[in-house]
This record gives structure tokens, sequence and C-alpha cells, in this order.
């Protein structure tokens, strides 16, 4: 396979995975948002920071329509950007991932990802509606969850690149060593600043229907990187001169 058809197929995969996200988001994960901003809303009105007007209303609706409006792109967009390093990652692994073929190889590598960037940074600052936050602390809570993922990430590839050294059952300690150490980063890292004022029922739906959100994009680029990959596999190996 030549470079430039990887890049093609790889820009494409994550375009389709992103679109399937940012649509899967509109259906499931917008509601949750409006009820959320229109508490905050609520809040607003209440504590005079702004008024219960017409003018209000129009300046809402037109900001929220320019929101839902471009959240498809922004699904697209940045699923091309993940994609891109999703496909760099399975072009390196792709021998040594486990799979009689290539869409279960993709599915695997997808799965390690969505569980080492995604699901295990989540269960420590899992995501909030609109509500929950203050706006003093959003570059502290971005700084954590950033340095979460570009642990979990790194130290995964580590403790992988440790198992290619181990010979037979030994592979098992790379995976419990990676356990142990993500385990004490995950009670040493500090805790979310923000007190959680949103109702317990809106902020536990709101964090599941993002789960789905984003496990379609994982499911998604894993199944569609390949199918491409499988139908294009008769060719020569990626070429990246």
């Amino acid at each position: 396979m030549k470079s430039s058809l990887f890049i093609v197929i790889v820009l494409l995969s994550g375009a389709f995975a992103g679109l399937i996200h940012g649509t899967v988001n509109f259906a499931i994960v917008e509601p949750y948002l409006d009820q959320a901003i229109g508490i905050e809303n609520q809040n607003l009105f209440e504590s005079g920071a702004e008024e219960d007007s017409p003018e209000f209303w129009v300046e809402y609706e037109g900001y929220r329509t320019w929101q839902k409006s471009g959240q498809i792109l922004a699904g697209v967009i940045l699923g091309t950007s993940v994609g891109a390093l999703f496909g760099i990652v399975f072009a390196l692994s792709r021998n040594a991932l486990p799979g009689n073929n290539d869409v279960k190889k993709s599915l695997i590598l997808a799965g390690v990802m969505w569980l080492t960037l995604y699901i295990i940074p989540f269960l420590k600052y899992p995501a909030n509606p609109p509500t929950v936050g203050d706006g003093e602390t959003v570059v502290l809570r971005s700084i954590l969850y950033l340095s979460f993922i570009a642990i979990s990430g790194i130290s995964a590839i580590g403790f992988y690149q440790l198992s290619k050294k181990l010979k037979n059952n030994k592979k098992l300690l790379a995976l419990v060593g990676y356990g142990v150490f993500i385990s004490a980063v995950f009670f040493v890292m500090p805790e979310n600043p923000d007190e959680i004022t949103a109702p317990m029922d809106l902020v536990y739906e709101f964090r599941f229907m993002s789960v789905l959100g984003v496990t379609s994009f994982w499911a998604s680029i894993g199944i569609i990187l390949g199918l491409f990959w499988r139908k294009l596999s008769s060719q020569k190996e990626i070429d990246y001169s």
C-alpha cells in the first residue's frame, strides 16, 4: 500500500467515524445539554446576572443554533485528527495485534485506545454538563484531564514495549504492571476541584450518553479502517518514502 493511499484511507476513516460520533452526540447528548443550560439560565435569572427578556432569548437561541449546526462538522474535524493518530498506531502495531483479519485487529486496537485514552481518564474526571464547573477552574481541569490521558497513553505504550521483551506467560506481568501503575496514578492525581450542584440524575444521564457517543467513534473507526485495510490488503505494504 502506497503512503498516499494510506493517508487517504486513514483520513477518510477518521472523517466517517467523526461524522457518526457527531450525529450520535447530536441525537442523544444535545437534549441533556439543553436541560443543563436551561438550569444555568434559570440560576442567572434568579441571581440577577441576566434578565429574562425577549432579547436574551433571541441571543440565546441564535447561539445554540450556531452551536448545534457546527457540532457534526466539529465531529468530522476531530475524527479526522484522531483518525490520523489511530491509523499510524495501527500501521506500526498491525502485525503484533491479535486477530485473524484486519477488521478484528483494528477493533482490538480501537478497544485498547478507547480504554486507555478515554475510559480510564473518564473514571477519574467524568464529563459534566455545563451547569457543573467554575469558569475560573477550567484551565486547571483541562490540564488535569489531558495530563491523565497523556500518562495513561504513554504508560500503556511503555508496558506494551516491555511485554514484547517478555516471553510466554510472563507477558501478563506487563498488563499487571500497567494496572498497578495507572491505579496508583488514579489515586495520586488531584480530584476535580468543582462541586457538583446540578441534579445528579441529569449528571449521571449526561455522563452515560457521553460515553455512548465517544464509544460510537472508537467502534466506528475500528470497523471502518479495518474494512478499508482488508479491501486494500492485496497491495504492497505501506511505503512511507
